[in-house]
């Protein structure tokens, strides 16, 4: 097999060698397909290996956009991905994680301490603000990880499988509009803006676990029910640190 190895050729034509059936010269066909677009699932491994600039998920940008905008659609391309957890943790939750102890160290830093959401004149130290940092930081991403083991260890019960690797899929992705609405974590006046948009992350469960989990329908309100009060349940706990 001949291919063009220039990563900006998607839909340049590779030649094939056919073996013959029965007696004759092998046949060679002219073929192309644009691999983007019809084996994103496979990118990793097609034509023996990744792409120059290519990383094995998609770009977290994008990724974002489509649980945003487009989540049933999203959460099924999801489900047929192979991905390692270790891709997940490091290329989409961590990076998004950060987003809201960033913005309330800053905002802690610039603008004060905090009671009950409402920002004080009392100013915060670099010390104290880069310790609210890594405590909050550390609090999202257990959060995480604590919602992932109770979807997979939920899911058989209900009917599901039990796979740590799907269940991180849908914790970490119906966890998005939590870390992008962390960016109002900058001021103490915005507060139940915040709040607002992290409500989105409870219908992503509700698109999300049933795909993901393979739950079946008679029994996946229950399911998805059962998980999003344990939800709410982290985000009180979390929040009584990192919003107040």
């Amino acid at each position: 097999m001949h291919r063009n190895t220039d990563p900006g050729a998607r839909c340049d034509a590779a030649l094939i060698a056919l073996a013959p059936v029965g007696p004759g010269r092998p046949l060679v066909v002219k073929m192309s397909v644009d691999v983007d677009k019809h084996c994103h699932n496979l990118r990793p491994f097609y034509l023996g290996g990744f792409l120059r600039g290519e990383i094995g998920m998609e770009t977290t940008v994008s990724r974002v956009r489509g649980v945003l905008f487009e989540p049933r659609a999203t959460f099924k391309e999801v489900d047929s991905e192979f991905t390692k957890p270790g891709d997940i943790w490091g290329r989409y939750v961590l990076p998004l994680a950060l987003i809201g102890p960033l913005a309330g160290a800053i905002g802690r830093f610039l603008f004060g301490k905090r009671i009950a959401g409402t920002s004080l004149p009392e100013s915060v130290t670099i010390t104290g603000a880069g310790i609210w940092f890594g405590i909050s930081l550390v609090l999202q991403l257990g959060a995480v990880f604590a919602l992932t083991q109770i979807i997979s260890l939920l899911a058989p019960g209900f009917g599901g499988q039990k796979n740590d690797v799907q269940a991180l899929k849908v914790a970490a992705y119906a966890s998005t509009p939590m870390w992008v609405a962390g960016i109002f974590n900058l001021h103490g006046r915005f507060l139940m803006v915040g709040v607002i948009v992290s409500m989105y992350s409870l219908f992503l469960l509700y698109v999300g676990l049933p795909t993901l989990m393979k739950v079946p329908q008679d029994r996946s309100m229950g399911y998805t029910a059962v998980v999003i009060i344990a939800a709410i349940v982290i985000f009180l706990l979390v929040s009584t640190y990192t919003l107040f």
